[in-house]
């Protein structure tokens, strides 16, 4: 048996392939870019029949048409009107034979009203479950959000997941291997193991979906406030279609500094360099957003039909940011800066920069009432822990929701570490706040300095 997982840096995304006897492989939950799956199968021999949908992605595009399409594979999807195009729908309890396994489907709502796991059997392990695909109902850890579908049914959508979960993926039993849609950094989870592997005889004994009682479990998804990036709504069209194939490109549009300053004023500019790069001095007006944090970000800033400049640090990283955009449904591309902002300055264009700082420093300026100290890390990051006396809004809201300062005060911006943070002074800048710091290393360097810092005793 032939069993891989496909991980997709920045998104937290795990599909699979998973080879089924006979020759015969089928794919779970296929990301947009196709062209690991067709190598997996070109190199081991297995060809691609069937491609599966745990349900309708709200965090990247499906590349289940595109795969399809390629392959002659068939669409397999629960029976909900959300999944769309699909050529095999498989009710509750009804099963595929794929080669010498089977895989049967079993409805588990609440994440969202459509969502199926797959639970697999193996030829030679007759009625026991190999392993279970469960999308984002559980996932290693932590169960899904239960509030996409209606913010306001966050509570009645917890005790579907959590009866789905105990009536449909428990009798699998111990020993059954747990592939979940989702893994650490996902926008579809909270506080999701950092770790790949796991069974649901494991899970059983800390997941809070076993431990704790329906009533506290329910209680626990009503406290969970997860930041839910515009684009979502998008995707959630785009996967109704089986997702959008990749557009083609013969070429990338490496522009010079002067055609891009021009050409950028019909768009936006991301800058995708570094923190302490982008604070050196960068493109007026540009947002920061770190290579790896495109397509966690990209989303909050721009939308389908935003045409889209970048800073890069070198030409390798122009098809990587292409490639990181377009899996959460951003195409247009308007063009790219190279080498950073070598040759922009060198033409003697018009730079910005933004302040810098550490946590001492930081904290003498609080400490002295000569700054403002503003966390932009998510809810359950401030839940958890932050500094006293600091202000907070999540980065993703700042464009709407900027902080109730005056735009002349000093303020010191910080996250974990400080790439989120970078983002945030960016938006500020834009906004008009003209003096904004982001303190570099975070929370994590001020920890770590031993500063003081406020916990929540129920989050410990």
């Amino acid at each position: 048996m032939l069993f891989k997982r496909i991980k997709t840096e920045g998104l937290g995304q795990n599909s699979y392939f998973v080879g089924c006897g006979e020759s015969k492989a089928a794919v779970i939950d296929p990301r947009r870019d196709i062209e690991e799956y067709l190598n997996i199968s070109r190199d081991s021999g297995l060809t691609i029949t069937h491609i599966l949908e745990t349900h309708r992605q709200e965090d990247f595009v499906y590349g289940t048409r595109a795969l399809s399409e390629a392959t002659g594979a068939t669409i397999v999807t629960g029976t909900h009107e959300l999944f769309g195009k699909s050529e095999k729908k498989l009710a509750d309890g009804e099963e595929i034979k794929i080669g010498t396994t089977r895989i049967k489907a079993f409805e588990t709502p609440g994440h969202t009203p459509e969502s199926v796991s797959y639970a697999v059997y193996l030829e030679d392990t007759g009625e026991k479950a190999w392993g279970v695909f469960t999308g984002d109902a559980l996932f290693i850890g932590e169960a899904g959000r239960t509030d996409l579908p209606d913010p306001e049914k966050t509570a009645e959508n917890a005790g579907i997941l959590y009866d789905s979960i105990h009536t449909k993926i428990v009798p699998l039993g111990d020993q059954t291997l747990l592939f979940p849609a989702h893994g650490s950094g996902s926008a579809c989870g909270g506080n999701i193991a950092d770790r790949d592997d796991s069974t649901l005889g494991l899970e059983r004994a800390k997941n809070p979906a076993f431990i704790l009682s329906r009533r506290e479990f329910v209680a626990h998804k009503e406290k969970e406030t997860l930041p839910r990036p515009p684009y979502f709504k998008n995707m959630e069209k785009v996967n109704l279609r089986a997702g959008e194939p990749m557009p083609e490109r013969k070429t990338f549009n490496i522009l010079q500094p002067k055609n891009f300053q021009e050409e950028a004023k019909g768009g936006i500019v991301i800058d995708t360099r570094s923190p302490e790069a982008f604070a050196g001095g960068h493109v007026p007006g540009s947002y920061s957003i770190w290579m790896k944090g495109l397509s966690t970000f990209g989303g909050w800033v721009a939308n389908e039909a935003t045409k889209i400049f970048l800073v890069v640090d070198a030409s390798h990283h122009v098809e990587k940011s292409i490639l990181a955009l377009s899996r959460i449904g951003l195409d247009n591309i308007g063009g790219f800066l190279v080498e950073g902002l070598e040759s922009w300055s060198e033409e003697g264009l018009p730079m910005e920069r933004i302040n810098t700082t550490t946590a001492l420093e930081a904290t003498r300026l609080f400490a002295n009432s000569q700054a403002h100290i503003l966390d932009v890390r998510d809810d359950m990051e401030w839940y958890e822990e932050h500094i006293p006396g600091a202000l907070h809004t999540y980065v993703g809201y700042l464009d709407n929701n900027p902080p109730n300062v005056s735009k002349e005060d000093e303020l010191i911006v910080h996250c974990s570490v400080g790439h989120r943070s970078s983002l945030a002074c960016s938006i500020l800048k834009r906004q008009g706040f003209n003096h904004v710091t982001n303190l570099l290393g975070g929370l994590t360097a001020w920890k770590k300095l031993e500063l003081p810092i406020e916990k929540n005793k129920e989050a410990a």
